[in-house]
């Protein structure tokens, strides 16, 4: 978001090259969620062997790159939308279905707002209740849900980590195909959790259904912007097509998703070691949590929200940072106080400083 002077307002957290060039060093940043084994070697390989993608425009249509995405996902072409990132393809979306009314369910992405709002449509927010700890109440987002053109929901959530199973997404979404309400999800997050392939809303390959993905978080490649949408609508995906800049997707890219998606080795160490930090970091939190300084909030994906009682985020923030760790600050999150940050969860070494600052800091 800018600011009117030319500098983008931090609404996504940590800002690494900030304390970069005030001179920190060896940071850790514990504010983005991406994969620390890193970019894989398959891709790293294939871009050392393949730097005359530079001298040629990429493929208009990205014929091979939905070919790839659509056999990951075991999906048609035809229904895959490659993009600069999941954020090209969210605002895309939201240009070319143009929706009057909008409820969004909320703490979740910021970018949902934005990308409705650049689209002047009217916007509304179902809240996720604290008390329920952030769980969606799905008859009462129904009930809500079905007065509006589109409703987004963002599965599994940032930042609470909270996954839906697709049993109820299927109830949602026949209830809402009644009223007309199309239902935009993100999953983002998606292959962080087990089993993915047979929880994703993708299965149900519903025209009703918008679904979003990314493969910064998983492949850990958030400077490569590569994105995906999976629509069964086609006059969603013409007019997308007809909208859209071309070769918005650049040739690194391109090459990326025809690589990394065929990854299977990495792909296996990755779903293995979310399994075992996901286990270890929520353990070690939840230790510390019986101190009655912190409240850790379960998570199915690979990061965790905290509420503070001692001390605010910003503090907290603060605090971490003279210890070299960068920490998401929660606080500008739809329906989050000044008591709530996010941990991204890393390597054993990594997480094992992070929990020892975190009990300096707090104990």
């Amino acid at each position: 978001m800018n600011n009117g002077g030319g500098i983008v307002v931090e609404i996504h957290g940590g800002n690494i090259y900030k304390l970069q060039r005030e001179g920190k060093k060896n940071i850790l940043d514990y504010s983005s969620n991406i994969n620390p084994l890193g970019v894989p070697k398959s891709l790293k390989k294939a871009v050392s062997e393949n730097f005359s993608v530079l001298t040629r425009y990429p493929d208009i249509n990205y014929t091979e790159l939905r070919e790839s995405i659509g056999k990951y996902n075991n999906i048609s072409p035809e229904n895959i939308i490659a993009g600069n990132g999941a954020t090209e393809v969210l605002f895309l979306y939201i240009k070319a279905l143009k929706p009057k009314k909008v409820l969004i369910a909320a703490p979740t992405f910021a970018e949902y707002e934005r990308a409705v709002k650049n689209a002047e449509c009217e916007i509304d927010f179902f809240e996720l209740k604290e008390e329920d700890n952030f769980t969606l109440n799905k008859d009462k987002f129904i009930q809500k849900a079905v007065n509006y053109n589109l409703a987004v929901i963002c599965n599994p959530n940032n930042p609470t980590g909270k996954f839906i199973s697709k049993e109820i997404i299927f109830e949602i979404n026949e209830n809402l195909k009644k009223s007309g309400t199309k239902l935009f999800i993100d999953e983002c997050f998606i292959e962080f959790i087990s089993g993915w392939e047979e929880k994703t809303s993708a299965l149900f390959k519903s025209e009703n259904i918008f679904i979003l993905r990314a493969l910064t978080k998983f492949f850990a490649l958030p400077g490569l912007r590569l994105g995906y949408g999976i629509c069964f609508d086609k006059k969603i995906t013409e007019k997308i097509n007809e909208i859209r800049e071309p070769w918005s997707v650049n040739g690194f890219a391109d090459l990326a998703g025809k690589v990394i998606l065929n990854d299977v080795e990495y792909i296996k160490n990755s779903e293995k070691w979310i399994l075992e930090e996901r286990k270890y970091f929520t353990d070690s939190l939840k230790e510390i949590e019986k101190s009655g300084r912190i409240k850790v909030y379960d998570t199915e994906i690979n990061f965790i929200l905290i509420k503070l009682f001692e001390m605010t985020s910003e503090e907290f923030k603060s605090r971490m940072e003279e210890k070299n760790i960068l920490v998401r600050n929660a606080s500008n999150f739809k329906f989050l106080d000044n008591s709530f940050v996010r941990l991204a969860i890393k390597d054993r070494e990594k997480n094992q400083k992070v929990v020892e600052a975190v009990k300096e800091v707090l104990l």
